[in-house]
């Protein structure tokens, strides 16, 4: 799970208890768990109701990042990762009634990627960044970090964070305003305290597709 915290991508860890028998513990793992048979008609419904269960989130923006498989991924046998990633506004995150805040909380991806995080979660932490960053290039997932409504400044912003690059402010507004998947919200208080058109998603189930991708800021 991805979030936007003071001008840095972020993703969510789980500390794996202490007191138990199970592998890695008192380690900081991604989010996750066993299908259940009886509930779980599809991998999204497990994924779904993993997220809901550990972190309190109901209806973030999930994708399927693909499938992890083998006999050394976990000490306990053969297994097999049906990895998913989700995007949501850090104000919308609320861990369940009764979780320990120091079980569950956000890190910088880069200082994500350097601990020793239980089975092969690095790994996959790894290939989440990278597929983010690759079609933050020619979609609209970014939207999706943001509390809605957002101006396009914020939107922009929030681009440049994830890319970790600036990119060219004429273009930007010009894709974002023919790209079709925001609609006007009303006047807001921009950042700098002078009126902003502010904006939501059309559709929040899926990401919109630019037809190129982004270039940096002209110089």
């Amino acid at each position: 799970m991805f979030t936007v915290l003071d001008d840095a991508l972020h993703v969510l860890l789980v500390k794996r208890p202490a007191d138990t028998d199970e592998p890695f513990p008192g380690k900081w793992a991604l989010p996750g768990g066993f299908v259940n048979i009886d509930e779980d008609a599809t991998l999204l419904d497990c994924a779904l109701r993993k997220l809901r269960e550990k972190t309190g989130v109901v209806t973030p923006y999930l994708e399927q990042l693909g499938s992890w498989g083998g006999a050394q991924r976990d000490p306990r046998g053969w297994s097999a990762t049906h990895c998913f990633y989700a995007l949501i506004p850090a104000q919308a995150m609320q861990l369940r009634s009764g979780a320990n805040a120091a079980e569950v909380a956000w890190f910088g991806v880069d200082a994500a990627s350097r601990k020793r995080l239980a089975f092969d979660h690095g790994e996959l932490l790894d290939a989440a960044v990278a597929r983010l960053r690759s079609k933050v290039e020619y979609t609209s997932l970014p939207a999706f970090l943001l509390e809605e409504p957002f101006t396009l400044p914020a939107l922009q912003h929030t681009y440049e964070i994830v890319l970790g690059r600036a990119v060219d402010k004429s273009a930007f507004r010009k894709r974002m305003l023919d790209g079709g998947f925001m609609e006007e919200a009303g006047m807001v208080t921009g950042s700098l305290g002078r009126p902003a058109m502010s904006y939501r998603l059309r559709d929040r189930s899926q990401a919109a597709l630019f037809p190129r991708t982004f270039n940096s800021t002209k110089q």
